[in-house]
C-alpha cells in the first residue's frame, strides 16, 4: 500500500485520468485532482481527496494546484500529467495559434509542473512524474499532427529531466497509450491493432501505478508503449 503518499493528477475528471485516480486511491494515495470542468471535484469528493478546477495551460492555475495540495497534505510524491487532445487538422492548415496552444497542452504543462514540484521533491529526497503521451509520439500520424510533433519533444524533455534529477531520487517517465476505450472506436483503427481491441483505461491506470511505485524504482527517462502492439519500431 502507498498509504500517506500524495499524488496530483491533471485531467482527472474522466477517462484515463479518472481511472488513474481510482487506481491510486485503491492503493492508499491521497489525491489532488484537477480538471477544466467539475469532474475532478466530483471524483475527489467520492474518493476523499481535494478537487480543483482550472486549465493546464494557465500558469496561475497550476500554481494554485500545487499550493492547495501542499496546504492539504504537506508533501507531493507523484504527479501524473494528463491532458486533453491538442488541436488537429490538415498539416499546413493548422494555425500558429493552434500550434502554440498545442505546445502549452502537450509540453509546457509538464515543464511548468516540473518547475513547481521539483523543489518539493528535492527537499523530500524522492518523487516520480508520469506523463500521459501517445503511441504517435515516435511513429507520427497525420491524424494527430500537433500531438505527434510535440509529444516527440516531450520524450526528449523527459530524458533530459531524468538525466538531471535521477541522482536526487526523482524519476520521470512517459506512458504512450494506443487507442483506449475512452476514445471512439472504429473498424479502421481496430484493424491496425495486433491485439484486435482497444485498450482499457484500467490498463493505463495499472501501468501508471507501477511506474510510480518502488517496484519501478530503476525506471526513469523511458517511454512505455501500452498500445496493443500498434507501433512497429523496435
Amino acid at each position: 500500500m502507498d498509504q500517506n503518499k500524495v499524488a496530483i493528477i491533471t485531467a482527472a475528471g474522466q477517462g484515463m485520468g479518472a481511472a488513474i485516480a481510482r487506481k491510486l486511491a485503491e492503493s492508499g494515495y491521497q489525491l489532488a485532482l484537477f480538471s477544466n470542468g467539475g469532474g475532478a471535484a466530483a471524483l475527489a469528493e467520492e474518493l476523499g481527496g481535494i478537487g480543483l478546477t482550472g486549465s493546464v495551460v494557465e500558469v496561475q492555475d497550476l500554481e494554485m494546484l500545487v499550493e492547495k495540495t501542499m496546504d492539504a497534505y504537506g508533501r507531493i510524491d507523484a504527479v501524473v500529467n494528463n491532458t486533453g487532445h491538442p488541436p488537429k487538422g490538415p498539416l499546413l492548415e493548422i494555425s500558429d495559434n493552434a500550434w502554440h496552444l498545442g505546445l502549452d497542452i502537450v509540453l509546457m504543462n509538464v515543464v511548468r509542473m516540473a518547475r513547481l514540484v521539483t523543489p518539493i521533491m528535492l527537499e523530500q529526497g524522492s518523487g516520480s512524474f508520469v506523463n500521459i503521451s501517445t503511441f504517435a509520439a515516435f511513429e507520427p500520424s497525420l491524424a494527430f499532427p500537433v500531438s505527434s510533433s510535440l509529444r516527440a519533444a516531450l520524450g526528449s524533455f523527459t530524458k533530459l529531466y531524468a538525466d538531471q534529477y535521477a541522482a536526487q531520487g526523482i524519476r520521470m517517465n512517459n506512458v504512450l497509450p494506443g487507442y483506449i476505450d475512452s476514445y471512439p472506436e472504429s473498424e479502421e483503427n481496430l484493424r491496425q491493432i495486433p491485439l484486435g481491441r482497444y485498450g482499457k483505461v484500467g490498463e493505463i491506470a495499472s501501468t501508471v501505478h507501477f511506474l510510480l511505485s518502488a517496484e519501478a524504482g530503476y525506471i526513469t527517462g523511458q517511454n512505455i508503449r501500452v498500445d496493443g502492439g500498434i507501433t512497429r519500431s523496435v
